[in-house]
């Protein structure tokens, strides 16, 4: 049976370590000119139903490094997007890839595929979760010198999918995670549910200042995420008061760091002092896709 990535809860407390120290390993090799050919003879499918940029390019990029071949695909170059059903696509791909790499609208688009596919699955995005960039995004934390395990981080702005796997990344490693949200716009239940029980010490609040106070990472993202261009005008109205500033830096603890999965409209989540400013590893967070997706790729590509 193939081990698919669909969630952040698919890792283990020793799984996620592992993978960062990995993806540390390879980042070095990468700025050394070290190749590691460990998916030599492999065609991974690229199957992406919604825009990307760094999320395409990095696994494009990760996948030839690691000495595989990569084949990008979306729903108009495909039959799926004239009506062939997901579990026929996930059978047919499967009889000619080593594996597939999924951004597609609702989770349960990618549960049906990865539950007919014979090869390994990796959700690169979906409305509910996005687990590679949390990856991607602890690994840059722990590069500096933060334990990964015991901190916290104050998510501000829309409950959407990165705050989803980032409550699930606090539930399998420990940490604390506070996140600012209007009411009305918290972040999914099962999910908070599942990480508290886990041992996560999860906080949803709607004062941004609060959940700031005490935090060692301020992250933010995109007010209104694709799909949701009709609700432009209200949401970007409604989340005024959880935008990342120099104010709200300050509440956080001294040398907190800002963090922001990209693409950022300045002036609005995130002014433009905060993004380009000394606290910022936003940059950082986005080369770091490559080197952790490559982690990812190793751990459930290479079997």
């Amino acid at each position: 049976m193939s081990r698919h990535f669909l969630s952040i809860f698919d890792l283990s407390r020793e799984e996620f370590t592992a993978l960062l120290n990995r993806a540390s390993e390879l980042k070095s090799a990468k700025k050394s000119g070290k190749e590691h050919r460990t998916l030599a003879g492999k065609s991974i499918a690229l199957l992406f139903e919604k825009l990307s940029t760094r999320t395409r390019v990095s696994f494009e990029v990760g996948v030839n490094d690691l000495g595989g071949d990569a084949l990008y695909m979306n729903t108009s170059d495909m039959q799926l997007g004239r009506g062939e059903t997901i579990e026929d696509t996930a059978k047919i791909l499967s009889s000619y890839l080593d594996g597939v790499i999924i951004r597609t609208f609702e989770q349960e688009r990618i549960d049906i595929f990865a539950a007919h596919a014979s090869v390994p699955v990796i959700n690169a995005l979906t409305d509910l979760e996005h687990p590679t960039q949390i990856v991607s995004d602890l690994f840059t934390v722990a590069e500096k010198g933060i334990d990964v395990q015991n901190f916290k981080l104050a998510y501000i702005g829309d409950g959407n999918n990165i705050v989803n796997s980032l409550i699930g990344a606090a539930g399998v490693l420990g940490f604390n995670l506070s996140a600012a949200v209007p009411e009305g716009y918290e972040p999914d239940q099962g999910i908070i549910k599942r990480a508290i029980d886990l041992g996560g010490e999860i906080e949803i609040v709607n004062d941004p200042f609060q959940a700031a106070s005490g935090s060692d990472v301020l992250y933010t993202d995109v007010w209104v995420s694709m799909g949701q261009e009709e609700e432009s005008s209200k949401r970007n109205e409604l989340f005024k008061p959880y935008q990342i500033n120099s104010e709200l830096l300050e509440a956080a603890n001294n040398g907190a760091y800002v963090m922001h999965c990209l693409p950022a409209h300045r002036g609005e989540e995130i002014t433009q002092e905060a993004l380009e400013g000394p606290s910022s590893i936003v940059f950082e967070q986005a080369e770091n896709k490559l080197h952790a997706g490559k982690a990812i790729l190793e751990m459930f590509m290479r079997t």
